[in-house]
Formats: structure tokens, sequence, C-alpha cells
């Protein structure tokens, strides 16, 4: 199993993600919401860029903004392998809590959320080919 998490697989363009925010889904399982779009990816031999993100306004330091997105990040490279996608993704994590949250809870969170994604896209899948 693949537990990278390389610089090509991390959401960085800024029209993709102005993009996810006007066209793009989202799923929620507290504290996170995930808002994803399909696309197609400047790489094509990657699958999913993801991100993170931490708003300011519920965290004042950035030591605190920081370090929920290290465990974000931590916790996505961890649980990756849960996504059973067909087609390439952006998706961006975006923390909706307000209290810091520990590491162990963030990994319950993020596979809740992992499922819920599957669960969206394949019934997606499934409308698209129930329309053709």
């Amino acid at each position: 199993m693949n537990y990278r998490y390389p610089k090509e697989e991390k959401l960085k363009s800024k029209k993709i993600i102005d993009a996810l925010f006007i066209e793009g889904r989202s799923v929620k399982s507290f504290p996170l919401r995930l808002v994803f779009k399909k696309t197609i990816l400047p790489i094509d031999t990657i699958t999913i860029q993801a991100g993170v993100s931490v708003s300011k306004r519920n965290f004042k330091r950035a030591v605190s903004r920081n370090r929920i997105k290290r465990l974000m990040r931590e916790s996505y490279r961890l649980h990756k392998h849960l996504i059973d996608t067909k087609g390439t993704y952006a998706m961006l994590f975006i923390y909706t809590g307000r209290e810091e949250l520990t590491q162990m809870d963030l990994h319950k969170a993020m596979v809740k959320l992992l499922s819920r994604f599957n669960n969206a896209t394949n019934s997606i899948t499934k409308s698209i080919e129930a329309e053709k």
C-alpha cells in the first residue's frame, strides 16, 4: 500500500480551488467537510489532488491552524487507500469545528468522511449510467 502524499497530489491550483467552491459537491462528517469535483487534472498519473483548509475565524493563532492542517494531511495520507473512484477528482478538506480534536478523533472523522465520499460518487456514477 502506498502511504505517500507527494507534491503532485497536493491541490494548489487557484483555478481548480475556485471551481470547487462554485461547482463542487460536498459531504460532511463533523468536524470535517469535503468539497469535491470531478475534473481533469494537469498530471495524468494522479487520480486525486487534495488540499486542506482551516478557518482563520475559528482559530486565530497560526500555530493552531497549522497543527490542525498537519493532522488532517496525516489522516488523509493514512486513509486515502479507502477511496474507490473511477475518474479524477479534486478535493478540499475543510475543518469546520471550533475546538482542536485529538488525532484519533480526526482519524475516525476522516474514515467516515471518505466512506460518505465513496457513497456520493457511486450514486453520481449510477445516475449517469441510468440516464444513458
